[in-house]
């Protein structure tokens, strides 16, 4: 069997906004029932077809690098930003602050370091223009998705004014990313032919050309996939899968893990 290559997208978002429900309907194709703790950092692997439908479809492992939100794990979560070759930024749909947040998670990831990038700690007010159109942003080209979860806990009339502000100033708008708003537990959300898995689809295969692809020649420069992985702690095994297995679990532990809320 070929050798499968990978790439790592990390998932990052404030503690409860749905993140690890998000990662496994993304890698299972259905809704987790009973959302654990997240400790660390927790990884689902998704097989994905890259260009799907073209001469130049190819399968890929995508690894969702599900990242605890508690502010206890702030200066340890450094480790697991690099490498890093997409990011989804997740916020709740009923909860505006965590989607303001998104702007000190990027600035966070981007740092490499686990710290703010932007000096003055957790009091700052940082301009999310200023840091947007930076040239530390600009230069790091990796690609973005902004996902809003909790799309069910809303009214008709709150969906229609968050359809118009994703819109409209939103972070999605300022990173140039797409914007995906939806319901983790319902598994249509992410059904094949959707609008919002086309999203999906197409910010995977940007991840994979910015990692895989020279884009002016189309070849190929990075190694393939192992049976073993790096991780911050060391190498391990990764499970091997089979044509019908679409994803494999396997989480990592802080040194001194502490106890975050639902994600």
């Amino acid at each position: 069997m070929a050798a499968i290559d990978k790439v790592r997208v990390l998932v990052v978002g404030d503690s409860g906004v749905g993140k690890t429900s998000l990662t496994h309907l993304i890698a299972n194709n259905e809704p987790l029932t009973s959302p654990g703790w997240t400790v660390g950092c927790s990884v689902e692997v998704k097989l994905h077809e890259y260009r799907e439908g073209t001469p130049a479809q190819n399968t890929f492992f995508v690894e969702l690098w599900d990242v605890g939100g508690s502010i206890s794990h702030k200066n340890t979560r450094g480790v697991f930003y690099n490498p890093t070759h997409g990011i989804i930024l997740v916020h709740d749909l009923t909860n505006r602050k965590s989607q303001e947040n998104l702007q000190r998670w990027l600035a966070e990831i981007l740092n490499k370091d686990g710290k703010d990038a932007l000096k003055g700690g957790d009091a700052i007010d940082m301009d999310p223009e200023q840091f947007l159109g930076s040239t530390q942003f600009k230069l790091s080209q990796i690609p973005i998705l902004v996902i809003g979860t909790k799309l069910d806990m809303l009214d008709e009339g709150h969906k229609q004014k968050i359809q118009t502000r994703t819109s409209a100033g939103s972070i999605a708008e300022q990173c140039g990313a797409d914007e995906i708003c939806l319901n983790c537990h319902e598994s249509r959300s992410l059904a094949a032919g959707t609008t919002d898995a086309v999203k999906l689809a197409r910010f995977f295969d940007k991840v994979i050309e910015r990692k895989y692809h020279n884009r002016d020649t189309g070849r190929k420069y990075a190694t393939s996939y192992s049976s073993t992985m790096a991780g911050p702690f060391g190498s391990f095994p990764l499970a091997q899968q089979t044509a019908g297995q679409q994803s494999s679990t396997f989480s990592y532990l802080n040194a001194n893990p502490v106890t975050e809320s639902l994600s």
